[in-house]
């Protein structure tokens, strides 16, 4: 729970001040030896910590993942194998994993989501980071639509979509080859675009290197870029942006 959160509780009576002081009195590192969870992002952030799973140890990502979950009552990961879904789901057992973005989640029951996403993508290849970037968001609260394959090699595509695109609080364009749906999108809307390059493409694409500089370049305003496959990255910064225009930061 962050601050607002905890304090809301108490007003409405659902937690006393002895509970209220116990989490601010948290101590703000878990320390596992291997691995200082920081179990205060939360309650300054107000998003909890999230597990980037590739390359850790199988010893260590099923206590991860568990500690996580009793501390903030939920729990996410990206960048997952199956083969780690199923060292967390031996400790969790109702984790869920998703193939197509390697996300690992465990959400609290009864999340309330707010405002709206536009997540696109240029092709259907696009769609792993995507739905890195959508589960991400929606992981942190938000509303998410998914636009996916309305790149320029078919533009009508895109524009069948314009009422949905237009009226998101923010929009994250996924796109690999030449990168150029973030600049369209881009002359399209008037809220923030989130570009987000990807490694799809053929040798001079050199792994999302030319989407990333066009994306850069863009002529567009409002178009900001994350790294080459960054699709957590986008989700994050998008959910940030949306709670905002959504008037969470006001309640």
């Amino acid at each position: 729970m962050n601050t607002k959160e905890i304090l809301r509780r108490v007003k409405d009576g659902t937690i006393s001040i002895e509970e209220a002081e116990a989490q601010f009195a948290r101590k703000p590192i878990e320390d596992l030896g291997y691995a200082k969870l920081d179990t205060h992002r939360q309650i300054r952030s107000g998003f909890p910590e999230v597990v980037y799973c590739s390359g850790k140890p199988d010893e260590y990502i099923s206590s991860i993942f568990q500690k996580l979950f009793e501390k903030n009552g939920e729990v996410m990961g990206t960048r997952a194998t199956p083969h780690q879904y199923e060292l967390v789901k031996s400790v969790l057992p109702d984790i869920i994993y998703d193939t197509v973005s390697g996300i690992l989640k465990l959400e609290a029951e009864g999340k309330s989501r707010i405002g709206s996403i536009a997540v696109c993508t240029a092709g259907t290849a696009d769609i792993p980071v995507a739905e890195e970037a959508a589960q991400t968001a929606e992981f942190f609260g938000a509303k998410v639509e998914r636009i996916f394959d309305v790149g320029v090699s078919g533009l009508h595509r895109l524009l069948s979509h314009a009422e949905e695109i237009q009226t998101a609080n923010v929009v994250v364009a996924v796109a690999g080859m030449e990168g150029a749906l973030a600049s369209v999108i881009g002359g399209l809307v008037r809220n923030p675009v989130i570009a987000v390059p990807t490694s799809v493409g053929y040798g001079a694409s050199m792994h999302g290197l030319s989407a990333l500089l066009t994306m850069i370049n863009s002529c567009a305003n409002g178009v900001a870029v994350v790294n080459i496959d960054n699709g957590y990255g986008a989700g994050y910064m998008a959910a940030q942006i949306n709670r905002l225009a959504a008037g969470e930061s006001e309640k």
